[in-house]
């Protein structure tokens, strides 16, 4: 013992050694993605600090603080935030209305209100923005980014306005500066033909960024040639400007604000919304989970005031780099902190290299940017959608007004539509061949009532109709009315068919005496067919001559099937079958009838590969006289199909937990006994005295049957460990397994929490509820890889 050591008295506790904190550790895929990013970062963000007209180390600034800052807070770990070039437009307006320095201070203030918002938690409240009007204002910022770059490639200075530099652009082509246009074209050139270099060359230089290759071509060709040309100057830092308090009217100075905010705050979730849907299409053991919203917005206010306050551009996250990021490996929120850093030595150490690139590259670069900015998807998008006008009103009100007022002429054309969609509904009524087709185009909403009312009347007694409906939407006045109509329609002999031309479903309003009654348009919910007691009753005999139930309902099901839903799901299933499956998960429930797998987990063809049996049982191996059909279908999952997770699912008012509480010793063995034998260790996991039972959160089990539902669920993902190819691909980190249960009851759904999915100590396994602000948004986000 030390000498300086306090004696140690029989009653004193044993020491223990203090706790080791956890190394910062670097991801080796981190490392490479951050050198990607900032190898397009670094000349993207001169050149959008060229266009707006700030001082080019302020775009540098807003490079660093978006990475480090709003890496760092923000709730998408892979998305990478600087200056983006759909803030190019408003912050050259900022500038050119007040000043470099009062435009930082609107920065700042802008960040605050990014702040109050992501505290109110309204973050998802920014996707309601139609998606025509997102697309629309990147187009106008887009466009107006072109024109005026356009002046600095062709040697000159472009406007404010972009009416004013599209008048002076027949002037400025006359007088165009021949060095200026060939360093552009150069840039231009690199840019388009680097990324389509055929392979397998191709396949090793496009690694390297084609905007850093474009910008090193021109700035080399220039030094070599001797072109006299401006170039990038960065002024000292002891000379660079904070920021400052903005002056002017109160009311321009909040509209100012909140056009940055709102430009700000809806292209971050928008691109965090991308960047899930990208990172969760990405191979690999490696993956983050999905974005936190309202955190993520909390972040781009933080970084916004930072950025803000020490001369920066204002912050937003930046779809191409975070592409880029997601597309490197990156597997966590160091690469996007890191490409901070790498920035912020670039900025101190490489002034002399960077002081050597021409405006003019900088410029054609931008300008290429602008241009792919207006997407033909997304034109392609709003056309298909009708959306063409609400498009167009913000395209315009961006490029004509500024983006503000754009974006607010967008929303109101996109209101007005919705409202003429929704009250302008064109009934027809027409006779061919004697039948009646009476034909409803648009919503059917209740205002519409009265005028399909006329229409349906118009029809004589007794005559056969067709009702074609070809729109998206009916309300409970319309379906009253419709159904009134048909039913008195058919009482005085005639018959009525209901057609939905966009699906081509149809209901025949006469049924006869051998089929299904189901009426068109109703919801799934406790369906049954309503029979005729004549037609049940005149079912097929056996060879004893007694009658039985209708065997021809299996051929009605499989004929409604492919009147109804073939044509729905034909091409879906024709490219699953030129692709063959290649399911996420492995779902492994009981067999029970009311556990519609598809429904509860809201999945489709080739989504999940299901394994069903009685009791949601998984026999452990090594077992002599073991079952094998299940590992089977483990094994052909983990290592064919390399499922990603596992899902052991059990239910409410399970029989088969039902006949092993109610067994008997000594019975039978009957092939249920023996296949019942492996629910048996759940059976002995109850009943081994443990002081917390697995129970559902925030309820404990309403009885027997339930704890041994909850505790099988835990005891099969046990068993499923114990499997070699199952504990391979865990140790891998390639596998996760998931403990579910539902009530079918309540028609709920539970998740088990992580210890018990993780490790066989489920002394307090506890199931939480799985709540509807939970489900997938399913928001268009725009095309990932579309902005800069």
């Amino acid at each position: 013992m030390s000498a300086c050591a306090p004696p140690r008295t029989e009653h004193s506790p044993p020491t223990t050694p203090p706790p080791r904190r956890r190394r910062f550790r670097v991801e080796s895929a981190d490392v490479s993605a951050c050198i990607a990013v900032f190898l397009i970062a670094l000349p993207l963000s001169l050149g959008i600090a060229l266009a707006t007209g700030a001082p080019l180390q302020a775009g540098l600034v807003a490079a660093a603080v978006g990475g480090i800052v709003a890496g760092r807070i923000g709730g998408c770990p892979l998305q990478v935030s600087g200056p983006a070039a759909g803030l190019t437009v408003v912050t050259a307006d900022l500038i050119h209305q007040y000043g470099w320095r009062a435009t930082c201070g609107i920065t700042v203030l802008a960040g605050l209100a990014q702040l109050g918002l992501g505290c109110l938690k309204v973050a998802r409240g920014a996707l309601a923005v139609s998606p025509a009007v997102v697309h629309g204002m990147l187009a106008g910022i887009g466009i107006t980014i072109a024109v005026a770059q356009v002046h600095i490639v062709l040697g000159g200075r472009p406007d404010s306005s972009v009416l004013t530099n599209l008048r002076a652009l027949p002037a400025q082509l006359a007088h165009l500066d021949p060095a200026a246009v060939v360093i552009s074209a150069l840039t231009l050139t690199l840019l388009l033909a680097w990324p389509r270099i055929p392979d397998p060359v191709g396949s090793r230089l496009r690694k390297v960024p084609a905007a850093l290759v474009a910008v090193v071509g021109a700035t080399v060709t220039a030094a070599l040639t001797g072109i006299t040309l401006p170039r990038v100057d960065l002024p000292s830092w002891r000379s660079h400007a904070l920021a400052g308090l903005p002056e002017g009217p109160a009311l321009g100075i909040v509209a100012a604000v909140l056009t940055t905010t709102l430009v700000c705050s809806v292209q971050s979730l928008l691109g965090a919304v991308a960047v899930d849907k990208l990172a969760a299409g990405r191979t690999g053991p490696a993956r983050v989970g999905r974005s936190d919203l309202d955190r993520e917005l909390l972040g781009q206010g933080a970084a916004n005031i930072v950025s803000g306050a020490l001369g920066g551009l204002p912050v937003a996250g930046v779809a191409v780099r975070s592409t880029a990021n997601v597309n490197s490996g990156a597997v966590s929120r160091n690469s996007t902190m890191l490409h901070g850093g790498l920035v912020v030595i670039a900025a101190l150490l490489l002034v002399p290299l960077l002081e050597q690139i021409p405006l003019a590259s900088l410029a054609a670069l931008v300008m290429a940017v602008g241009i792919q900015m207006v997407s033909l998807n997304h034109i392609r998008t709003v056309t298909r959608h009708r959306e063409v006008p609400v498009y167009v009103a913000t395209t315009l009100g961006v490029v004509c007004l500024n983006v503000l007022q754009g974006v607010l002429l967008g929303i109101a054309v996109a209101v007005a539509l919705a409202l003429h969609r929704l009250t302008h509904t064109r009934i027809t009524h027409e006779e061919r061949e004697g039948v009646h087709h009476v034909r409803v185009r648009g919503q059917l909403t209740f205002l519409a009532v009265p005028r399909l009312s006329r229409a349906l009347h118009r029809v004589p007694h007794g005559t056969r109709a067709v009702v074609e409906l070809d729109g998206s939407f009916m309300d409970h006045a319309a379906y009253e009315s419709l159904q009134d109509w048909r039913s008195s329609h058919t009482a005085r002999g005639g018959s009525a068919e209901l057609k939905d031309r966009r699906t081509g479903v149809r209901s025949a309003g006469t049924p006869s005496s051998a089929v299904c009654r189901c009426r068109p348009w109703t919801p799934w919910r406790n369906h049954r067919c309503d029979m005729p007691t004549a037609a049940m009753s005149k079912g097929a005999a056996d060879s004893t001559g007694a009658s039985r139930p209708d065997t021809h309902e299996l051929a009605r099901g499989i004929s409604s099937f492919q009147r109804n839903t073939a044509p729905l799901v034909r091409e879906e299933l024709a490219r699953l079958a030129r692709e063959g499956q290649r399911p996420s998960q492995l779902f492994l429930t009981c067999a029970d009838s009311r556990l519609v797998t598809s429904m509860i987990t809201a999945s489709g063809p080739g989504d999940l590969f299901v394994v069903r049996n009685v009791g949601n049982l998984v026999p452990p191996p090594g077992q002599e006289h073991a079952d094998d059909s299940v590992a089977a279908a483990i094994e052909y999952a983990v290592d064919v199909l390399g499922v990603r997770s596992i899902t052991v699912c059990g239910h409410s008012g399970c029989g088969a937990m039902q006949a092993l509480l109610a067994a008997e010793p000594g019975a039978a063995p009957t092939p249920l006994r023996r296949w019942l034998r492996y629910g048996e260790p759940s059976l002995a996991r109850l009943a081994d005295g443990r002081p917390e039972r697995p129970r559902l959160a925030p309820r404990p089990a309403t009885d027997t049957v339930e704890e041994l539902s909850l505790a099988n669920v835990v005891q099969q993902l046990a068993h499923l460990r114990a499997h070699e190819s199952v504990a391979r691909a865990l140790a891998a980190g390639a596998l996760e397994l998931h403990g579910m249960y539902f009530h079918v009851g309540e028609a709920r759904a539970y998740l088990l929490g992580g210890e018990g999915a993780e490790g066989d100590e489920a002394e307090a396994a506890v199931f939480h509820e799985v709540r509807e602000d939970a489900k997938e948004d399913v928001r268009e986000a725009p095309e990932v890889g579309s902005l800069v």
